[in-house]
């Protein structure tokens, strides 16, 4: 009898102890992969976004977090407005022309059944999200500046059946609120947008002067935005003048995108250290109950060991038996914890692009998918030295009677 067939009787004698063994395994190993995974991705994801030509947002004086979630991701609100004169020095102004090679301004106060809608220019379009990727029209045409007319993105498009010549009223309001003021005019969609993975893609777009001077809106505002996108000619340069703006000025804040989530990001660092540490308490039970299991099971076994070894049996063969099972019911708890890694993250994916529009690469390497399960698999074999040295030290002469 080999030391398969003496491992593969046991598992089917001891069937429910297995699998349930190995589904704590599988719960620790897909919660380990997962949650390292989930926090990669996402920053990746989110930090790409800042990668592209917008490299930093100038918004009122206020928190850079919350100037770079409402102004890029559409997740936040504006504290306050800006004078249409600062889009125009930033533009004009020699000494802010030498760090900024261009910028977009943006109005925002609007949603459409709970989608940010977008005040701008056309020039949005024009600037890159991703190196060497701009915002394309899937459908449709730009709208015209002059005119009461929309692009949308995919998602939104998607989700509420727009397409070209479709026609909705704005509510006001950046979150969709019930009992909220909708507005007594209605813009036509001209424009439909290519999937681009990105914020865009969950927002409605429409001329900045349609979104300053919208029915209901406070007349004294009509000409104020709420932030500018700015393109940096040199980074490094544009780093060094937003310190510069933000040390002199107390009325607007200029806020670095990739630095600004990165720090966002690096908050939760602690949620991550939590995790982790529950998912390896929970392979750490997982390893305890494979060594319980096994230990509690040599009682029974001990006739059955001393058989194997009055058959010739090596006591070696015998320790690399138990051993190998406790491997196996390890091996089948990775194994199975692959499927868990894959319904955690498709879930992670479907949620953060349901909520931002960054999409997560559920499926993207990462060495933690061999690392962790290569540790966890390490620690459940380990956990069988302990029953196994017992089996290797059965008397056989005293376990070979019959036991009453």
């Amino acid at each position: 009898m080999t030391i398969w067939l003496i491992v593969r009787k046991s598992l089917r004698q001891h069937a429910l102890s297995t699998a349930i063994t190995a589904i704590s395994i599988a719960l620790a190993s897909g919660l380990l992969m997962a949650v390292w995974v989930v926090k990669e991705q996402s920053m990746a994801a989110f930090t790409t976004v800042g990668k592209g030509d917008f490299h930093a947002v100038m918004g009122a004086r206020g928190s850079e977090l919350s100037l770079v979630l409402f102004s890029v991701f559409h997740m936040d609100e504006a504290s306050a407005t800006l004078p249409v004169q600062e889009y125009s020095d930033l533009v004009s102004v020699p000494a802010n022309r030498r760090a900024v090679k261009g910028a977009v301004p943006i109005v925002v106060g609007d949603n459409y059944r709970g989608f940010r809608i977008v005040g701008t220019t056309t020039n949005f379009f024009e600037v890159e999200y991703a190196p060497g990727r701009k915002h394309q029209l899937k459908a449709g045409r730009m709208f015209n500046p002059n005119l009461q007319e929309a692009v949308v993105g995919s998602f939104v498009a998607q989700r509420e059946g727009l397409t070209i010549d479709s026609i909705f009223q704005p509510v006001h309001g950046v979150y969709e609120q019930e009992g909220a003021t909708v507005h007594n005019v209605n813009y036509v969609v001209v424009g439909v947008l290519e999937p681009s993975n990105t914020p865009a893609d969950h927002a409605v777009w429409i001329p900045m002067a349609g979104a300053q001077n919208m029915e209901g809106h406070e007349s004294s505002l009509s000409t104020d935005i709420s932030a500018i996108l700015i393109q940096f000619r040199d980074p490094a340069l544009g780093v060094q003048w937003a310190d510069r703006v933000n040390q002199n000025r107390r009325d607007v804040t200029v806020a670095n995108i990739a630095p600004t989530v990165t720090a966002f990001f690096q908050r939760f660092e602690w949620l991550r250290t939590v995790l982790g540490a529950m998912a390896a308490l929970v392979a750490l039970v997982g390893a305890g109950g494979i060594l319980a299991s096994l230990y509690n099971t040599m009682n029974e076994r001990r006739r059955e060991v001393a058989i194997l070894r009055a058959l010739g049996a090596r006591r070696g063969t015998v320790f690399g038996a138990i051993v190998l099972e406790s491997a196996t019911i390890s091996a089948i708890g990775v194994a199975v914890g692959f499927v868990f890694y894959g319904g955690f993250m498709a879930t992670a994916a479907w949620y953060i692009r349901e909520q931002t529009g960054v999409v997560v690469d559920p499926w993207a390497g990462h060495s933690v998918l061999a690392l962790g399960p290569l540790g966890i698999l390490t620690l459940g074999t380990l956990a069988g030295i302990v029953p196994a040295a017992k089996a290797y030290g059965t008397d056989v002469a005293e376990n070979l009677l019959p036991q009453s």
